[in-house]
């Protein structure tokens, strides 16, 4: 997702999407793993060719997501949309707008939920989405930010636009509905409200009138008296340092010039997210420019993965999260070798793996420069130095953990 997201239990502030993924942009896992929404999607991909030819367009063109598995012991669904079709104007000069809608489930009883599906409606600009859910004290500060905001929704690069904000769900290209076998769903309490956070890349409009869109999600929700352990969504990002080919040149080719341009673009979280990145990962030494970078994230709790995805943008190769590297004991998560930005979508672990107190978490991408000139979305753009960044245009590396702090329970 090309969501911001940004983590913030180490960097001040908010959470960072999604951004996106997906996109980040989020504050939900703010202590340790556990990431995804609900059982729903997020990343994946294969072939090595369709990563450059698939994402050529920049936009996602029709997607008709498939029928909805049936409903389970105690589950319905609960369909919302935006209040109000909204047309999307990037600010600052960019081609990247992030905004956020508040959406009522109309919950007057605790719920969990154990499945989401996103349904983007104009699928030429919608990137990515991200669902978050705020209890009745976030939501009324939501009320009163959207009520203060001109327009449908408001603004919300990197997070929610709230510190209330908890990560249930999200979906970029390729994802459908993933429903975990296991007796788990994300709390959802009475009076909770829903944000969707919105990606639109207006860059694929290609100079096209851009049109509103009305997008929805399809919750499924089960009721609250099951005894169901709570997911919870956490995100691993690393930073990202790609200089641009020795084919290439101009002033935003120099690092710091285009760390002030996606500041220009995203505002000063922008900058804090590429700064803190490097202060987390890389223990604050000099940013090293190479196309693979790698973050170590120790948890701060014990608990169960159950899904895991990977979310880069489009000059993204491969992916890998790993548990407790370069130790007896290693395990591989999550192994994207050929990453298609298209094809993204949560993997299930096919068993649960407990997590300990102290156990680490790594995330590894690997960028390509090159593919720049092979994307009708970007060759037409002055090259540039890529750091971590919001935009279409600019890049992520982010692993994202479906998790819950408790054992999972029998059956």
């Amino acid at each position: 997702m090309s969501h911001a997201v940004r983590p913030a239990r180490w960097l001040g502030g908010t959470a960072v999407a999604l951004a996106a993924v997906l996109l980040v942009a989020s504050c939900s896992g703010e202590r340790h793993p556990a990431a995804s929404h609900g059982p729903a999607a997020a990343s994946a991909s294969q072939s090595p060719g369709a990563a450059s030819t698939a994402r050529g367009h920049g936009g996602h063109g029709s997607v008709s997501p498939p029928p909805a598995a049936p409903l389970r012991s105690s589950e319905r669904f609960v369909n919302l949309a935006l209040p109000q079709p909204y047309t999307p104007s990037a600010p600052s000069g960019g081609t990247d707008e992030y905004r956020c809608f508040l959406v009522d489930p109309g919950l007057t009883g605790r719920a969990f939920l154990t499945g989401s599906q996103f349904l983007p409606q104009n699928t030429d600009i919608v990137h990515h989405a991200i669902i978050f859910r705020v209890d009745p004290r976030g939501a009324e500060a939501a009320a009163k930010l959207d009520a203060d905001t001109p327009g449908e929704g408001w603004t919300c690069f990197g997070d929610a636009g709230i510190e209330e904000g908890s990560w249930i769900g999200h979906w970029a290209p390729g994802a459908d509905e993933t429903l975990l076998t296991q007796k788990v769903g994300y709390p959802m309490p009475a009076g909770s409200r829903i944000i969707m956070q919105v990606h639109y890349n207006l860059l694929a409009a290609e100079g096209k009138p851009v049109g509103s869109d009305r997008s929805g999600i399809r919750l499924r929700l089960t009721d609250g008296k099951a005894d169901l352990d709570p997911l919870e969504t956490e995100q691993l990002p690393a930073p990202i340092e790609l200089p641009c080919t020795s084919e290439e040149s101009g002033p935003l080719c120099e690092r710091e010039a285009a760390v002030r341009d996606v500041v220009r673009r995203f505002g000063d979280q922008a900058g804090q997210m590429v700064t803190g990145l490097n202060q987390f990962c890389n223990n604050a030494k000099p940013p090293v420019a190479a196309p693979t970078q790698h973050c170590d994230q120790k948890s701060d709790r014990t608990g169960t993965v159950y899904a895991v995805a990977g979310h880069m943008h489009l000059l993204g190769r491969s992916i890998k999260v790993e548990l407790n590297p370069d130790t007896p004991g290693a395990r591989t998560l999550l192994d994207i070798p050929a990453y298609n930005f298209d094809e993204q979508a949560i993997r299930p672990l096919p068993k649960p793996v407990t997590v300990k107190t102290g156990d680490t978490f790594r995330v590894t991408c690997t960028h390509d420069a090159g593919l720049r000139k092979m994307l009708p979305a970007l060759r037409d753009l002055p090259p540039r130095y890529v750091v971590w960044g919001e935009g279409t245009s600019d890049e992520m590396c982010l692993g994202l953990l479906v998790w819950s702090p408790r054992t999972p329970q029998a059956g």
